[in-house]
């Protein structure tokens, strides 16, 4: 969609979308050849990293840099002392099968497999990218499948409310990678056409794409007493375990049901106050029809004014960097006064009793409420709200 801020709120803005063949890797054994491929460099974009460093970065570490460089560039920061929580579920994957590649190829000798098992590890490539950045300070890890940026943003927004870190880089990751794309592929989890239609009534998967997404949490004294610039007040977080089934959400969405009422709890607010909902929205069977429910629940008669979009019908699946990037395109939609469009509907599931908004659309925003659920029943439900909001 775009490689910065700017990009990507144009792009949404105007209902683009991101999908296009693989050229990654080979596809031409699966069922699906497209995805929502992102173009890197292809040079060191910045003084402070060689060439030579930059072609040997791993794909998800340099989305993770560049995402992260310009959330800290946004609020002001050049580096400094403060917390890291990232949320990625393929992390270094792409390393892992240069691994297995190199190790089933012929003759005794095996280059590089050293690196790449130091390499291969998730921490490692973040304390590459916190190098980078001159940022210092705990580094956090956290994997809960489709949930983990969500969460790394949910925790980071606790260890400022209580006052155990001043403020808090957070986000997510994850690139594409051949054995994660087989994966979904062998599970039939993708959708053959290479295009999502989140609660489309004839829908048929989701599609994956890549990404990261940044954000520094600081506590308003201390973004105050810099005179740094407020996007949004983080006012609500909640998190739950659906333990249904590995794959499977609860039908009814009890788990997607607590989160946001856990989220509005801590927010105090309802949700009629609630201007647009990023929803988790895969596009595939289940899980539209689980997180429909559940917004019907929870909004009861209000629910046909609740506006929805999935925008992984853009840009597709993320996985672990989803609910970062989302939490992202929320706050683009809360600063450029727009909702994101839920493209390539074509009828709408009956399960939509609340707005869809199937184009973009001018609105005045306020509050935002996004949904990560992830396989495995991790879920979270997190609300912004311009600031003074409350």
């Amino acid at each position: 969609m775009g490689d910065d801020w700017a990009g990507n709120a144009a792009g949404f803005r105007e209902g683009k979308t991101t999908f296009r063949p693989i050229t990654l890797f080979d596809v031409s054994k699966q069922r699906v050849g497209t995805a929502g491929q992102v173009d890197l460099p292809g040079t060191s974009p910045s003084p402070r990293i060689s060439s030579r460093a930059w072609s040997r970065m791993d794909r998800g570490t340099k989305l993770a840099w560049i995402a992260a460089r310009e959330a800290l560039a946004s609020a002001g920061l050049d580096g400094g002392v403060m917390p890291i929580v990232v949320g990625t579920s393929a992390a270094a994957m792409p390393i892992g099968e240069e691994y297995y590649k190199e190790a089933l190829r012929p003759g005794r000798r095996r280059h590089d497999q050293f690196s790449r098992v130091e390499w291969y590890q998730s921490q490692r490539q973040l304390t590459n990218m916190a190098r980078l950045l001159d940022v210092e300070g705990p580094l956090r890890i956290i994997s809960n499948a489709c949930a983990s940026g969500a969460n790394a943003i949910g925790h980071a927004f606790h260890l400022v409310r209580s006052g155990r870190a001043e403020r808090v880089l957070a986000g997510g990751y994850d690139a594409l990678s051949q054995l994660v794309f087989a994966g979904f592929d062998a599970l039939q989890a993708l959708s053959p056409s290479g295009i999502p239609r989140p609660f489309d009534a004839a829908r048929d998967g989701l599609a994956l794409g890549e990404g990261a997404g940044f954000v520094v949490v600081e506590s308003a004294e201390a973004a105050k007493q810099r005179g740094a610039r407020v996007i949004a007040e983080v006012l609500g977080y909640g998190a739950a375990t659906d333990i249904h089934h590995l794959t499977q959400p609860q039908p009814e969405g009890d788990a997607a049901l607590s989160t946001m009422q856990a989220a509005c709890r801590m927010a105090g607010l309802s949700p009629e106050q609630i201007d647009y909902i990023n929803s988790h929205g895969t596009g595939t069977p289940l899980n539209d029809i689980a997180e429909g429910n559940a917004i019907r629940r929870w909004a009861g008669p209000a629910t046909p004014g609740v506006k929805v979009s999935s925008t992984k019908s853009s840009i597709g699946h993320l996985l672990g960097g989803a609910g970062a990037v989302e939490s992202v395109i929320s706050l683009i939609a809360l600063e450029n006064q727009f909702l994101p469009a839920n493209l390539n509907v074509r009828e709408a599931d009956p399960v939509c009793t609340f707005d869809l908004i199937r184009e973009p659309r001018g609105a005045t925003v306020s509050r935002v409420l996004t949904n990560s659920f992830g396989f495995g029943g991790a879920n979270a439900t997190l609300i912004f709200a311009k600031e003074g909001l409350r």
